[in-house]
Formats: C-alpha cells, sequence, structure tokens
C-alpha cells in the first residue's frame, strides 16, 4: 500500500489524499477534517494537499466525485447482471442507502448540500451526480416495466419520488436527532415499503 501511495519522488498521490480523507471523516466526523489534521494522517504538507485542490471545499468536492465514481461503476454492474428486475431495484436500494451513522460519502452530501447555494460549482456538481442517478434508476424501472416485472409507469416520476425518499431516510440516517433515527436495516425496510408502491410489480 505504501509504495502505492507515494510516486516516485515520495509524495502523496491523490488518490491517496481522498482515501485518507474519506477515512478520517468516517472516523471523526467532517468537522475535524482540516488540511493540517490530513496532511498529519498522510506524513506530508498541508501546502502540498492545498497545492492539488486549492481549499477544503474542492477537496470535499473531489473526494465525493472519487466515492460516486466507484459506486457508479457498481451501478453498471448491477444493471447489466441478468437478474430479475425486482432483485436490481432491492440491490439498487442498498447501494444508495448509507452504511451507517458515520457514513462519510452521506456525511459529504449533506455538506455538499448545506454550501450549494453560495457555490456554483457545488451546486453544478450536484446536479451532475444527482443526474447519474436518476438516469441509471429510470432505465432500471423503464426495463423492469417492458419486461413485464413492473406495471406500466412513469420511470422518470417514479425514479425522481423514490430518490427524494432515499435521500430523507439517508439524512435521518446520518444526522440523527432526538426522535428514534432509523438505523441502516430499518432504512432499507421503510426503502423497500416505499419501492413497493411506488413501483407495483405487474
Amino acid at each position: 500500500m505504501a509504495g502505492a501511495a507515494r510516486r516516485r519522488d515520495g509524495h502523496v498521490t491523490q488518490e491517496r489524499m481522498l482515501e485518507e480523507a474519506m477515512a478520517a471523516i468516517a472516523e471523526d466526523g467532517l468537522a475535524s477534517l482540516t488540511m493540517s489534521a490530513l496532511a498529519d494522517r498522510l506524513g506530508t504538507s498541508g501546502g502540498h494537499i492545498l497545492y492539488y485542490f486549492g481549499s477544503k471545499d474542492r477537496l470535499l468536492l473531489a473526494a465525493l466525485r472519487w466515492s460516486e465514481a466507484a459506486l457508479a461503476e457498481e451501478r453498471r454492474t448491477l444493471l447489466a447482471r441478468r437478474t430479475p428486475a425486482e432483485r436490481k431495484l432491492d440491490d439498487f436500494l442498498r447501494l444508495y442507502l448509507p452504511r451507517g451513522p458515520r457514513d462519510p460519502r452521506w456525511t459529504l452530501w449533506i455538506e455538499l448540500w448545506a454550501r450549494t447555494a453560495g457555490n456554483p460549482e457545488l451546486r453544478d456538481a450536484q446536479r451532475e451526480l444527482d443526474a447519474d442517478w436518476q438516469r441509471d434508476l429510470e432505465s432500471l424501472l423503464a426495463a423492469g416495466a417492458a419486461r413485464g416485472r413492473f406495471a406500466p409507469l412513469d420511470a422518470t416520476a417514479r425514479a425522481s419520488e423514490l430518490l427524494a425518499l432515499l435521500d430523507g431516510l439517508s439524512t435521518r440516517v446520518v444526522l440523527g436527532g432526538e426522535a428514534p433515527a432509523p438505523d441502516p436495516r430499518s432504512a432499507l425496510d421503510s426503502a423497500r415499503a416505499a419501492a413497493a408502491l411506488l413501483v407495483p410489480r405487474a
């Protein structure tokens, strides 16, 4: 791992920085992630990290994009499987929802939403990443309906509604609150129940 983490000149690679940023968020939360703290974890300088990313906002956005790129590859694999559409939809729900309260990807998403109003770069990135999930879910639903696994439906509308619900469930898992917050398992159960109503089987 150490060999892959550094180039021949001894500098930490960008990918290693993103991996470590995600690990730090999962362990200690986003508030504790500073450039100097991340540099200490990596054994490099804050200036070296800033050289590649320019600001903490851009580092966080790059980390989110890196995480989402891995999930996009998983979605492509999921959609290409020769399994029933109902199974694909269930796998899609699992992939979308957070793995727990400290899920670093979802922590970054919530932070991104909070900052988009005053940051066009973040707003554009949010729309782009959201559109990727929307497109893939629409494709899954439309294919399922065409094959007679789902009842006839408006794939665009159903995908949008289901993703909005998943966003709400995911936020509750990560943020918690005074009321009992759902754990990942109960969030998945709720998502399945909603999917059964929004996307009925044929």
